[in-house]
């Protein structure tokens, strides 16, 4: 009998376990972490505007960098799409279901429920540009492009997707913000002084 083939395997598979665990160890404090910052949502932009300040200081300061850039440029476009965007689009719905009745203006109200989530937009946002600015301290992605190019056509699929949106925004009558529930106030009391100023 080999007995001591058994602790090679026994020594094997504790090895991996102590990464795995450390691993898991790490990701639950992460996750902690992530939950208790989400209803800090000031905070939570504060900190991605000081995330997003750094990565383009430092790419003014090295002067390099601009297609890491762009890139970070089109996946922000993305994300902001899904963050503007209905989780169900109207338009997919339309075709699916066919043709609807008209509805009532009193109709219930219904809040606008996005496809990407407040949340996970700006989790998402505060990946990219960290993982942007560690790409920043590897000379192998300073890749020489004309800078100026790059802006033009980042800026021209900006406002034809803008425009896009904001037309589908218009065609199925949705707002992607909402600021809380609204509250009506009753009918004002009238000023003292014009009470008062009736009498003799």
């Amino acid at each position: 009998m080999n007995m001591g083939g058994g602790a090679g395997v026994a020594d094997d598979n504790t090895a991996p376990s102590a990464v795995t665990q450390f691993s898991h160890a790490v990701w639950r404090r992460y996750q902690h972490l992530l939950d208790k910052s989400t209803p800090l949502v000031l905070y939570r932009w504060i900190f991605l505007a000081v995330i997003a300040f750094v990565y383009a200081l430092r790419v003014y300061l090295l002067q390099g960098f601009y297609i890491i850039t762009y890139g970070l440029g089109i996946y922000i476009l993305q994300l902001l799409i899904a963050f503007l965007s209905p989780q169900v689009d109207p338009e997919i719905q339309e075709l699916t279901d066919g043709p609807s009745l008209p509805t009532r203006g009193s109709d219930e109200f219904r809040p606008f429920v996005r496809r990407l989530p407040e949340f996970k937009f700006w989790h998402s946002l505060t990946k990219a540009f960290f993982f942007a600015l560690v790409l920043t301290f590897f000379s192998a992605f300073d890749v020489p492009v004309f800078w100026p190019i790059l802006l033009f056509y980042w800026l021209v699929l900006f406002i034809s997707t803008m425009k896009r949106q904001i037309m589908h925004m218009v065609k199925y009558k949705y707002v992607p913000f909402t600021f809380g529930k609204q509250r009506y106030a009753g009918k004002k009391a009238a000023p003292a002084d014009e009470t008062n100023s009736g009498r003799p």
